[in-house]
């Protein structure tokens, strides 16, 4: 079964806005970014991205959101969506403990995202900085970043340049860097 009704991709939103896909709209516009943008079913794992993948022609980017054990540092960490995630190879590049990951309800708050829908575009919600960036350094060789914009039902293609250049320094936030 598809997760599509409809394959067109759009250069802008075309449909009802939700207040957290709004803001991601607002914030690209205001930083000329252009994306490419498609309409779905709720889809909730990187897997579940496949058709999404092909309809936009991009890799949807693994977003994961951890924490430590104490619940006070978060990381929001962008990986390859093909890459297996093993905390034991980041731990050490962060000099943190064992990070695992965070409960729903911290995500939320944080990033304004709910599992299945993290997203770099939450960090338009991180005013207070409480989230570090973590990026892994295999992302900056693509050309283009496909991500949600804080809603999993829909997906965008963005420039990796313009996310790097453009709306992090917009964010306020410094990635770190790690090979995963």
């Amino acid at each position: 079964m598809s997760l599509f009704t409809d394959k067109t991709v759009y250069s802008c939103p075309k449909e009802n806005l939700n207040q957290k896909e709004k803001l991601c709209y607002d914030a690209l516009e205001k930083l000329q970014i252009s994306y490419q943008r498609v309409s779905h079913e709720s889809v909730g794992t990187i897997e579940g991205c496949k058709e999404v993948e092909e309809v936009l022609g991009v890799e949807i980017v693994k977003n994961l959101f951890l924490c430590n054990a104490q619940k006070t540092d978060f990381y929001l960490v962008l990986m390859p969506g093909e890459k297996p995630f093993k905390t034991k190879f980041l731990s050490p590049q962060l000099n943190c403990s064992r990070l695992s990951f965070a409960p729903p309800e911290f995500m939320e708050e944080l990033i304004g995202c709910t599992p299945g829908s993290a997203s770099v575009l939450g960090l338009l919600k991180d005013k207070d900085f409480k989230v570090r960036l973590v990026i892994d350094k295999d992302l900056l060789n693509r050309e283009y970043f496909g991500c949600h914009p804080m809603d999993n039902t829909s997906s965008l293609k963005i420039k990796t340049q313009d996310i790097i250049d453009k709306f992090l320094p917009y964010c306020d936030h410094t990635p770190t860097y790690v090979e995963l």
